[in-house]
């Protein structure tokens, strides 16, 4: 992920970020493009620490 709080149009929060960082690289690609899909099903343009917590629920991790 770069470092600009904007990506692919979705702003992340400095804790989703954190969060994100957190996932195993191996698969940081599969699940960002989860945690943007659950952000737009919620209607959200911003990434949340509670939706990337969300997606790594859904991961099993």
């Amino acid at each position: 992920m770069a470092d600009s709080d904007s990506f692919d149009g979705l702003t992340w929060t400095t804790e989703a970020k954190i969060k994100y960082k957190n996932i195993p690289y191996f698969v940081r690609s599969q699940a960002r493009q989860r945690i943007e899909q659950l952000a737009q099903a919620a209607g959200s343009d911003t990434i949340t620490a509670e939706i990337v917590e969300q997606a790594r629920v859904e991961f099993g991790q």
